[in-house]
């Protein structure tokens, strides 16, 4: 058996919890001062302070990590991120830079179907290769857990081989990734005009072979303005709970559409972007538990109006924070940034944006239960920060000041060094 000893956390932030957090609870982060942890072969079995864990232990039998008065926050979530794809699109992001509006970019060939050309042509060798070093960047900002999207293939054997690259990678990296099928992110060339068409092919073809493979666990739709219907995003979603995947969507990013209402009508475990989500919609999804998933990056980088995040906290919803890492919209996988983008755009204290990165994405995929927070029979997934207090994750604006990341009692990451 495997015994580490985390020892002498200036701030030991454990957000205490195995549910999503709403209202003033997201402000609560249960913090320990001068705490200590222990973790025997990857679980956390003790938390306490530092004393009184040190009483009820022999410290030669452990491998012991001195977090040295340092701040240690639970190992960050990053929930929604398209990290496995082929190509990118900078010269498309320049043209956006120079003004040229989107309708212009995809009659240029740009946008996800550039994406999806791309991806097609990438061997699964290279998807990998690229897709591990995503996550190699991702860890070193603290993140453990990822939860990664399909969705560049659009057809059956691109699309499987997205989520190959995902399966093979959740046995071979240190971070943990959770898979969603998300063959409904557009509609491809092939299929243009023809909407129901393509859904019957992912329906009766595409999704019961990704769910013959396994390895993912959700299934997720872009339910939007010029893409999915609502009609259409519940036929896929409601497919993919019949044969065991649970529903995801991206919603009302571009228009108010009624998304966020359907996700609340169909039990969704998220619903993500929500930019031009109705009042109704947010207070619906609070009153049905779904997380509602923010991705302030995106809307920096699209230079659109951010999701009311404040609204969204006061009025009852369980709030996450996502990078959406991916080669279009939102070429970016860094959490400082995210974390300055929510405290100071979208309203968030500290608290709540630590609370929206850890328990809460937790929770937007449906792992609330396993990781998100420092306490017992969780994994044993940690950060330490180069920092006098977890404030300083928004108050030294868009710097990483990770020290080390440990995960399942594991360092795997150390910037110290």
């Amino acid at each position: 058996m495997k015994k580490v000893l985390v020892k002498n956390a200036g701030e030991l932030v454990t957000c205490k919890g195995k549910a999503p957090k709403t209202d003033s609870d997201m402000n609560e982060l249960a913090v320990i001062n001068d705490g200590s942890v222990v973790i025997k072969d990857g679980l956390i079995t003790k938390v306490g302070k530092t004393e009184d864990v040190l009483k009820d232990i022999n410290e030669e039998e452990f491998e012991v990590i001195d977090a040295d008065g340092k701040p240690v926050l639970p190992g960050f979530v990053d929930a929604h991120t398209h990290f496995v794809f082929g190509g990118y699109r900078a010269e498309e992001y320049s043209w956006r830079l120079k003004g040229v509006p989107y309708t212009e970019i995809m009659e240029r060939g740009g946008g996800i179907v550039n994406s999806v050309e791309s991806t097609r042509k990438a061997s699964f060798e290279e998807l990998k290769e690229d897709a591990c070093k995503r996550l190699d960047s991702m860890i070193s900002f603290g993140v453990t857990t990822v939860e990664g999207k399909s969705g560049y293939g659009l057809e059956l054997e691109t699309e499987l081989k997205q989520l190959k690259v995902m399966k093979e990678l959740q046995e071979e990296h240190d971070i943990d990734i959770s898979a969603t099928f998300m063959g409904a992110h557009a509609i491809p060339s092939e299929y243009e005009g023809r909407s129901e068409e393509f859904i019957d092919y992912l329906i009766d073809e595409v999704m019961p072979q990704v769910v013959e493979e396994g390895g993912t666990e959700f299934c997720d739709v872009f339910c939007d303005q010029g893409v999915f219907t609502v009609d259409e995003a519940r036929r896929i979603l409601l497919k993919g709970q019949e044969l065991g995947l649970k529903s995801k969507l991206h919603a009302d990013e571009i228009a108010q559409v009624g998304a966020a209402e359907m996700a609340a009508e169909i039990g969704a475990v998220s619903a993500d972007h929500l930019l031009k989500a109705s009042d109704e919609g947010i207070e619906f999804m609070a009153e049905k538990g779904v997380i509602g998933t923010l991705l302030p990056i995106t809307a920096f980088s699209l230079k659109e109006p951010y999701a009311r995040g404040r609204y969204m906290i006061d009025n009852g919803l369980p709030v996450a924070l996502a990078t959406d890492f991916n080669p279009g919209s939102c070429y970016s996988e860094s959490i400082p940034l995210l974390i300055s983008l929510a405290t100071l755009y979208m309203g968030l204290t500290p608290e709540e944006a630590i609370t929206a990165l850890t328990i809460n994405g937790a929770a937007a995929i449906d792992k609330d239960l396993e990781i998100g927070s420092i306490e017992v029979g969780k994994e044993g997934d940690l950060v330490i920060l180069d920092a006098p207090s977890y404030n300083h994750l928004a108050y030294h604006i868009g710097v990483n000041i990770i020290e080390r990341v440990i995960k399942n009692g594991e360092v795997v990451a150390n910037h110290k060094e």
